[in-house]
């Protein structure tokens, strides 16, 4: 019987959000007021029945720390499965050198011993539900080497531009793995996700730390395209990847829409988090709220329009939030006027009366500023 182990890889070097992630991990975002980024690949591989979970750290590890804790709240089998994370040796930003494969071959000695005979890897910057169970039986009945996942769009011109598409034959074979340079309308975009048996994984491995000291294992499969048996598997329902801040913002803003939200979203497909218990969100009679996500704790006592509100957020008496991403424990002041703009936490917002934004180019407020 197979059993896999469950990765939760970090995001390439080229990934950054300019100034959320100075302060956490993309893993470590916050996501809907509520979750974080983090909890869909754990919840779908839980949801999997894949109860042995590692999660790669390479910078900013408090915030996900202090998140995932002991990781009991994601429904894992602590007597037969476990939450680990795994940090890398390095925390600079953007260091090359600081690749997957570095991380995986300093703990290969505990896969070797590990009694799973699958791997499957799923990214720690992407948003969608995955039954990884589905996907991995699809992979040992195709019998392929490599088994990727990607999604199919329409709209390959003018987004998911820092990602990667499979080259696919017509069998589903993977010819390549290239950049989406926006040049071609309809691409499959990768979702970095990868499922093999435990041999070929450490296999690659190895191989691409012969071939080259900054190699990913992105770099190493795509170069055994020719040689490995490499299947591409279609995703359905939702889904988007956050590199930067106008990709987290847009996610964010796609899911003020009710039919993206069951697209991701289902009854028999819990998210799991870590819970907050404090008291409901109290509405003024003053307060206006339309089109929102609005999480526990808050005061509204302005206008709020197709926003996300994060916990224990105040927003006063005459202030006007429009089409804004607010994170938690945030004050907006009196008679303040913010539209298309991402919120960072503990931000007070109360001298400037206005601060807009093109909603293709939005703002940020930093963290622990006083605008």
């Amino acid at each position: 019987m197979a059993r896999a182990l469950g990765i939760i890889s970090f995001s390439e070097n080229h990934i950054w959000v300019e100034g959320m992630e100075a302060y956490r991990s993309i893993p470590a975002f916050s996501f809907l007021g509520r979750y974080r980024v983090v909890d869909f690949p754990i919840s779908n591989m839980s949801n999997s029945g894949i109860d042995r979970i590692q999660v790669y750290v390479r910078r900013k590890p408090c915030s996900l720390v202090e998140h995932i804790g002991t990781g009991r709240h994601y429904n894992i089998n602590s007597k037969s499965g476990y939450l680990q994370m795994v940090f890398a040796d390095s925390q600079e930003d953007k260091d090359h050198y600081n690749t997957d494969i570095k991380v995986y071959a300093e703990n290969l000695d505990r896969m070797v011993k590990a009694s799973n005979t699958h791997v499957v890897i799923a990214p720690g910057y992407m948003v969608y539900t995955q039954d990884f169970d589905a996907l991995l039986q699809t992979h040992i009945d195709s019998e392929a080497d490599v088994t990727l996942l990607y999604h199919k769009v329409d709209y390959a011109k003018e987004a998911y531009l820092s990602c990667d598409y499979l080259d696919l034959n017509k069998q589903k074979g993977v010819q390549a793995i290239a950049r989406n340079n926006g040049t071609t309308k309809t691409r499959n975009i990768f979702m970095d996700t990868y499922v093999m048996k435990k041999e070929v994984f450490i296999d690659l491995v190895h191989a691409a730390q012969k071939a080259s000291s900054m190699y990913t294992l992105k770099n190493i499969i795509n170069d055994m395209c020719g040689e490995l048996d490499i299947r591409g598997v279609a995703h359905k329902g939702f889904f988007a990847p956050i590199d930067d801040l106008k990709g987290y913002y847009d996610v964010s803003m796609a899911l003020l829409d009710p039919k993206n939200v069951k697209n991701l979203f289902s009854d028999n497909w819990p998210i799991y988090t870590r819970t907050s218990d404090s008291c409901p969100t109290q509405y003024y009679e003053t307060a206006n709220v339309k089109s929102s996500f609005v999480a526990n704790g808050c005061r509204i006592e302005g206008t709020v329009e197709n926003c996300i509100i994060g916990r224990g957020t105040v927003i006063k008496p005459g202030a006007v939030v429009k089409n804004c991403v607010v994170l938690g424990d945030v004050l907006i002041g009196n008679d303040v006027h913010i539209e298309n703009h991402v919120v960072d936490r503990y931000a007070k917002i109360t001298r400037m009366k206005e601060i807009l934004a093109d909603p293709s180019k939005p703002g940020y407020v930093k963290r622990n500023d006083t605008v």
